[in-house]
């Protein structure tokens, strides 16, 4: 790993004229490429003080041992030159948007003799026109069905060729889904017209033939012809079909590509929708790690640079509108470069209202799913998993296995309801049964560190417990430090003894460095020296031990970080949804609810009788007995209740109607 002041160039050697500089690691690999307004601003950023660098930032300009720059004229100079530098070298701590799948295109090849329509992926060819992109299974129905009203020829150049020297159509040719111009059939030139069709229909203007054919079909029947007629019935239906595949979502005369992302810490999902005269005719989807420091403008910009500048084919596919969630950086910059490859003006903008915002909302919604369904399927790969246990294992020098590991969350509004979970994982995969809950009270409640304490002293005395098969009888396990009845969360605990039985070989907390010491104490208190103890501060994804002055920075791309990620997130979610249910509970408590006898049904027939609980507190006993079901006795009872209630000064706490958080006690 090399110094950068080894290689840092005096201040006075960089020009503060706009230009794009490149970082290169000891064996002449570039590996990170980057633009600037002012050169000697942003390098000298980068040397003034590394220590005080983000850690991806921290770790490439450490990976490197050299920097080189390239004055241009111009801002826009500069965004050409680095997507071209980009795509040379693909340096590895620049953002690389890659396809979540490799959407296929419907592609005709116009430059030949005999147009051919197919299936395509990949770069673009000069002379096809281009029509989606499509999924797999959507454009070889669409294909399937558009041959029999369009037969254009679809057969690959071998079978043309046998077909000519032998004087037969292939099998499409026999079933009239090939106007078969290899054994003459038709002319070249009507072949031709037959395809132009084809890309009339697919480029929008659909009804145009449908009602064609609607004619031919109403001129058929009057000539008697039925069985004509049929078959241009049959091609109405399948020309419907494919028009009314894409569902209208703006006006007619709308071309647009909406953007949208959701990302994390370490990785960002986009989803694209193509829409083409109103409809959506496409969708496309990328999955980027987050390996350089890129806000969301940035991110933006750098997409539409990939997107847009994989070849120079883009006078059909770059639309009028690009709808984006934020305005991307160099914005100006990037709207010209657009708009010379397409060659026409290109506006790029966010809706804020109305059917395009509610179309961009959409899109949003399939980046976030295909950002959970991405980290699904790595979770559950094996080998990846393997690799994150094995990783995690070495970054932390423990001298055993991960095969279980447990991670602890503190979940609260402003020191209420102070609740913890429990989440487990074995093998790297979840295991939920062994899920628990913690209520947290008095003076555990107090701060986070001595809530994770309280909870880590309670989960793990349960299991000493379990450990000596000294169980109290009825499985009730006395709180910590007092002699009383469990609380129903810890007596859930103790439904499952064999469960915890089994300890985790590693603990990990959500926090920095006092929620780790705080956990490390209590389980040295309780003489448990065999579990690893670690936290995850969220801030920087860094990873802190106990007693430990400086954290352990894990690789942004590492199998380990995002297995940690993930454990982190599921107990932050399992907080967060006990803490909602006990918040909710706690802002239905009536002062009514404490009275002997008084169940639900007699509290509800009090309640309608005299309209609010400031008339029942005014009544009587005689005047309570009015309501249905009250007798003398559970009058008085009422009563008692909420004079002591009053005299010990209790009321209902204060509370935000629009959060429902609880304000003051």
């Amino acid at each position: 790993m090399a110094d950068p002041a080894s290689y840092r160039p005096q201040t006075g050697e960089i020009p503060t004229t706009p230009g794009v500089y490149r970082f290169r690691d000891p064996h002449g690999r570039v590996i990170y490429v980057g633009k600037a307004k002012n050169l000697r601003s942003r390098l000298n950023s980068y040397f003034a003080n590394p220590a005080g660098l983000l850690p991806k930032t921290h770790a490439m300009v450490h990976a490197a041992s050299s920097v080189e720059w390239t004055m241009v004229g111009s801002e826009l100079e500069s965004l050409q030159l680095e997507y071209t530098w980009i795509k040379e070298f693909k340096p590895r701590f620049n953002v690389v948007f890659r396809d979540d799948k490799t959407y296929p295109y419907l592609a005709v090849s116009m430059a030949e003799k005999l147009p051919r329509v197919q299936v395509m992926r990949g770069e673009r060819r000069k002379g096809t026109r281009y029509f989606g992109p499509y999924t797999a299974g959507a454009i070889r129905e669409t294909m399937d069905t558009l041959l029999r009203v369009f037969p254009v020829r679809s057969c690959s150049p071998g079978v043309l060729k046998r077909a000519q020297a032998s004087g037969r159509p292939c099998l499409l040719g026999y079933i009239d889904k090939c106007s078969a111009p290899c054994v003459g059939r038709v002319t070249a030139e009507e072949h031709r017209a037959i395809a132009e069709d084809f890309c009339s229909f697919m480029g929008g203007e659909a009804k145009r033939f449908i009602t064609r054919l609607e004619k031919d079909m109403g001129a058929a029947v009057a000539e008697l012809d039925y069985e004509r007629a049929a078959r241009l019935r049959d091609d109405i239906i399948a020309l419907r079909k494919v028009f009314e595949r894409n569902a209208v979502v703006l006006s007619e005369d709308t071309d647009a590509d909406v953007f949208a992302l959701h990302d994390d810490d370490l990785e960002a999902s986009v989803q694209v929708f193509h829409v083409r005269g109103g409809r959506v005719r496409g969708q496309r989807g990328w999955v980027v790690e987050k390996v350089e420091d890129a806000t969301t403008p940035e991110l933006i910009e750098h997409l539409l640079q990939q997107v847009y500048g994989e070849d120079s084919d883009n006078q059909g596919r770059i639309p009028r509108e690009v709808l984006v969630p934020e305005i991307p950086s160099n914005h100006h910059e990037l709207l010209e470069w657009l708009g010379g490859l397409r060659g026409a003006k290109v506006d790029i903008r966010v809706p804020q209202r109305g059917d395009k915002a509610a179309l961009l909302s959409t899109v949003r919604e399939n980046a976030e799913q295909a950002l959970k369904l991405h980290k699904v399927r790595r979770a559950g790969d094996i080998t990846v998993r393997s690799q994150a246990l094995q990783e995690l294992q070495e970054a932390l020098e423990l001298p055993v296995p991960l095969l279980r590991i447990e991670c602890y969350d503190i979940s609260h509004v402003q020191g209420t309801n102070v609740v913890a979970s429990m989440v487990v994982v074995e093998d790297g995969l979840p295991k939920k049964a062994d899920y628990r809950k913690f209520s947290i009270t008095g003076a555990a409640a107090s701060d986070d560190t001595a809530a994770m304490h309280d909870v880590l002293t309670r989960r793990f005395r349960h299991y000493l417990q379990d450990k000596s098969a000294q169980l109290p009888k009825s499985g009730e396990v006395p709180h910590p430090g007092t002699g009383e009845p469990p609380s129903p969360e810890d007596a859930a605990l103790t439904g499952a003894k064999a469960k915890f039985a089994y300890p985790p070989n590693l603990v990990v907390v959500d926090g920095g460095q006092p929620q780790v010491n705080a956990a490390a104490r209590a389980l040295a208190e309780l003489g448990i020296d065999d579990v690893y103890v670690v936290g995850l501060a969220k801030r920087l994804e860094e990873v802190w031990l106990p007693d430990s002055d400086f954290p352990v920075i894990l690789p942004r791309t590492s199998q380990g970080l995002y297995l940690l990620q993930r454990i982190r997130d599921e107990a932050h979610r399992f907080a967060i949804t006990f803490h909602r249910q006990k918040r909710g509970k706690a802002m239905t408590v009536s002062a009514l609810d404490g009275v002997p006898g008084l169940g639900e049904a007699k509290r509800k027939a009090l309640v309608a009788h005299f309209g609010s609980l400031k008339k029942i507190k005014a009544a009587t006993a005689l005047e309570l007995t009015a309501a249905k079901g009250i007798g003398p006795a559970l009058a008085e009872a009422v009563v008692s209740h909420l004079a002591a209630a009053g005299a010990s000064g209790e009321a209902a706490p204060a509370v935000n109607m629009t959060t429902g958080e609880i304000l003051e006690i």
